[in-house]
Parts: structure tokens; sequence; C-alpha cells
């Protein structure tokens, strides 16, 4: 660990005793992970805020899967299993640490945050070698009033458990596009499509239009993470207009594209 509270290339930052922290409240670790690159399932002491500088992050806890572009974090509480990776191209990870019993925010399940230009920069302060520890103080300070949760929603489609929905959810998972109805696919697999509509209803808690709604929603997070317009990403995955795709994204996320992924014109 450098003088400075950075951690460099270390997973498992908060494995370092709080005690041992050079200053303050807030850890800074920063990793570079390749495309497609997981760290596995692990937890931390520490509370974790998750964010990529660059590159896009998922992370996986609690049964769900996030999509992270550097406009958004992920609160972890302390002892949260969780396994994280980057999507489609390298990543740089900076996350924060945080002793519980020195952090005022207590929220007990993972929680989106929005990254501000302030916190973004206040990131960067932290993790400079050359900050004091007066100023160290004063920037942690502001970095717990940026902590802002937002309204999103993860976008699951669970596959089903019954073999012949689960071959139609693997194939449309490859193939998030294909347009064909259940009575198409129940020839396919061998069924009726009565059957097919059963097993999505009792296996996912969804009729197949929503699941397979959601389903491209899903395909549709990091085509707009790495930069594709709504446009481009919308037909990738099969909807035949824009407005349609903001329209389900803003119902089933809760924000548009535009604002899950920042201001900056990504996924416009």
């Amino acid at each position: 660990m450098s003088p400075n509270g950075h951690l460099e290339l270390v997973p498992d930052a908060a494995a370092v005793p709080p005690e041992q922290w050079p200053y303050g409240a807030v850890l800074v670790g920063s990793f570079a992970m390749a495309g497609g690159q997981w760290f596995g399932q692990h937890q931390h002491r520490a509370h974790q805020l998750a964010w990529a500088k660059e590159g896009v992050l998922a992370v996986r806890a609690a049964g769900n899967t996030w999509i992270l572009p550097p406009s958004m974090a992920l609160w972890l509480p302390a002892r949260t299993v969780h396994a994280t990776g980057a999507t489609g191209r390298a990543a740089l990870l900076r996350s924060l640490y945080f002793p519980p019993e020195r952090c005022p925010v207590r929220w007990e399940r993972p929680t989106v945050v929005a990254v501000s230009a302030l916190l973004r920069e206040l990131i960067g302060t932290l993790a400079d070698g050359s900050l004091g520890s007066g100023a160290r103080g004063r920037a942690e300070a502001v970095v717990f009033d940026q902590l802002r949760p937002v309204s999103v929603t993860t976008v699951l489609a669970p596959l089903p458990r019954d073999p012949r929905a689960r071959e139609v959810a693997a194939a449309l998972r490859h193939h998030p596009a294909d347009d064909r109805t259940l009575a198409d696919w129940g020839r396919t697999v061998g069924t009726s499509a009565r059957t097919l509509a059963r097993a999505f209803v009792a296996d996912t808690g969804l009729p197949f239009g929503q699941w397979r709604a959601r389903l491209r929603l899903q395909a549709a997070l990091p085509l707009l993470a790495a930069g594709a317009p709504v446009t481009a990403a919308a037909r990738r995955v099969g909807y035949a207009s824009t407005s349609a795709f903001v329209a389900a994204f803003r119902r089933t996320v809760g924000v548009p594209p535009r604002a899950y992924f920042g201001q900056s014109g990504r996924g416009r």
C-alpha cells in the first residue's frame, strides 16, 4: 500500500485492516481488468463503492447483475458476496472502500449511485499521492455528501427450468432479435405454444412476451455502454422502432437510456 492510502492492483483492497489505513474513512483501490475478465465471488469487511473510471463494469450480487457505465457506481455493503467483471473491453476500476465504523452511510443492500463530475474528481483527488491528511479529510466529507442513490432497477431475465423453455431462452440469449412466436418455437422444440407459455410464467414469473422484452433490454445494455446509438442498439436486439425501445427501457429500468448512461451523448 502506498503512503497516501491508495491501493493498486490488489483485488481485495479491503483485506487491509482499517486500523492500518493511513488516513480517514476512505481507501481507494485501482485495478485494471481486461475485457471479459472477472474477479470471482468474494466479499469485503468494508463497504465498497464499485466504479469503473473507464470501460463498463458488471457486478453480480444478491441474485442480480448490474451493468455500470462510468456515470454509475454500485454501493456494496460490507460482507456482500459479489463478483465483478469488465464487459466488452478493458476497464479501469477505481473502487472506494469504507470501514463500517467510520462510515455515515447505512445502506443495507446494493444501491446504484450516480457518479457526478464532482464525485469523479473527488475520487481522483483521493487517489493523489501528494494529498495531505487535512485536505484528504475534507475531500472525504464531500464524498459522503455526493453518495446519492438513483432510482434504477436491474433488468432480470432468468432462465426457465423446464428444458424445452430453457432451450428457447438459450437460443434467444444468443439471438435476442429473433422474433419467432411461441407457436414457432413449439415446433422447434417439440411442444405446444401453451406448454411453453405456462413454463415461462411458472419458472420466471413473467409471460413470454415480457420475458423476451427484458432479455432484449439486457442485451442492449452493453451495446449502449460501449457507445452504440440507441437506434442501432434497438435494432440489434429486435426493436422495430427507437421510441418503443426507449419506452421499454424507461418502463423497466426507471430512466431513459440517456439518463442511465450519463449526459455525454452516449446511448443517444
